[in-house]
């Protein structure tokens, strides 16, 4: 039963929509399965560029099904603006695409508590991107969340719905000083986004649970990246789900026995978005270099995103918390001009060395990265297809990362395009 993950394996934004881009022919059904339209995938083939946040990015390729999991959280009005884009391009989405029936709907109370509470927070802020995703999640796992089938259900919806907003209204008016929400016109909205996703709603994990059973080759990807995680990663400058591979299992209904491959997605480099430690970090020129040449800016957001050397001890960690079995590395092609490159390989906590990667905040946040140094390489990367076209150098940096990681390297990219990848 062939299940692929695409995961990040960084803090996001490694170029997974890239990825999974290139995989997808090879498939017949590509998954999300956690996370919200907080992600940014972006595709670019030709003179077209295209941004997905909730839509697999499978959706650009003929004969591919794609589904949006039950651990999903769903924008309806952002679903519904991202439907209308893609087939204005060409690409028919009806009949292609199928919503987990038991997803749960992100709501204008919740973008609004996302907002209110960031702005309460301050200088201790997470920096989330206001989406609501935190909210929905916390309505979710209290048994509070409204999801996909209670739309169904049109008196028990206004019902459900009314009783929430007037909660989440006392919340917003007396604690955060907010406005209130109109109840007529969320209920009223809601329905209607019920007529226009009904076409698309279904019970994906017994549709996938049949593919698999069937000989269909699925390709799971997640939003954001490993180091995230809410239970795995840098706690509590995270996200609100489950990246990691195990989060495939419980946001798509597939069973673990069904994965057979891995594939963790890297940049040459390292980038993290919103605030956290972030022990590589470069505040100088080259920081600045990389984020210039990488077009380091949220996808999502337009966000600046903080820049830095590779980190393998980083690396090291997600890639056994999900069982990499291949490495995909993204924009080598950034790395190109600078005369020497830098990677950590440990760090240094009150006077010790380690290589093993400390998830408490605290003691993270007191690691400083010890680095070896590699050459250097230039030249323009965009035309090479095959190992032997890069650079001498370039090719012992992929090859000191895979040693280290001690995980093969099968992709590598080479340029933002669609053919700017090397399959090695």
């Amino acid at each position: 039963m062939p299940v692929s993950i695409v995961i990040g394996a960084q803090w996001g934004d490694e170029g997974k929509g890239k990825v999974v881009d290139l995989l997808a022919p090879q498939m017949d059904i590509v998954a999300r399965y956690q996370g919200g339209a907080n992600a940014g995938h972006t595709i670019k083939w030709g003179d077209e560029t295209f941004v997905l946040h909730l839509i697999p990015s499978g959706i650009f390729h003929d004969g591919v099904t794609c589904v949006i999991g039950n651990g999903v959280v769903i924008d309806p009005a952002a679903l519904v603006d991202e439907i209308e884009q893609i087939e204005a391009l060409g690409y028919p989405v009806e009949g292609r695409l199928k919503i987990s029936h038991n997803a749960h709907l992100i709501m204008p109370y919740h973008k609004a508590l996302d907002q209110a509470k960031e702005r309460w927070r301050d200088a201790e802020a997470i920096g989330t991107t206001g989406r609501g995703i935190g909210p929905a999640y916390v309505d979710k796992f209290a048994r509070n969340g409204i999801r996909v089938v209670d739309l169904l259900d049109r008196d028990g919806l206004r019902k459900k719905l009314t009783a929430a907003i007037e909660e989440k209204n006392e919340i917003l008016s007396q604690i955060y000083q907010s406005e209130r929400l109109d109840v007529d016109a969320i209920v009223d909205e809601y329905v209607e986004f019920d007529r226009l996703i009904d076409p698309y709603v279904t019970d994906t994990a017994a549709y996938l649970q049949d593919a698999l059973a069937d000989g269909q080759r699925v390709l799971a990807e997640g939003a954001q990246g490993a180091l995230l995680d809410v239970d795995h990663g840098t706690y509590p400058y995270v996200t609100s789900s489950h990246p990691t591979s195990g989060g495939c299992c419980t946001g798509l209904g597939v069973p673990p026995t069904a994965v057979d491959r891995v594939i963790g997605i890297v940049k040459a480099y390292s980038t993290r978005v919103g605030n956290g430690p972030f022990p590589t970090e470069l505040l100088d020129e080259t920081g600045e270099r990389l984020r210039a040449q990488g077009h380091e800016f949220g996808a999502t957001t337009g966000r600046p995103r903080r820049c830095g050397w590779l980190d393998l001890v980083a690396l090291g960690y997600t890639s056994r918390l999900n069982g990499f079995t291949e490495l995909a590395v993204t924009k080598l092609d950034v790395m190109s001009g600078l005369d020497e490159l830098r990677v950590c390989t440990a760090y240094e906590v009150d006077g010790k060395r380690t290589e093993r990667f400390p998830t408490d905040l605290r003691t993270l946040e007191r690691a400083r990265p010890v680095y070896e140094t590699l050459p250097g390489f230039s030249g323009d990367l965009s035309d090479a297809r095959e190992m032997g076209d890069l650079p001498a150098a370039a090719r012992d940096y992929l090859q000191f990362v895979s040693d280290r990681v001690g995980v093969r390297i099968t992709v590598i990219g080479t340029g933002p395009k669609r053919e700017e990848t090397l399959v090695a």
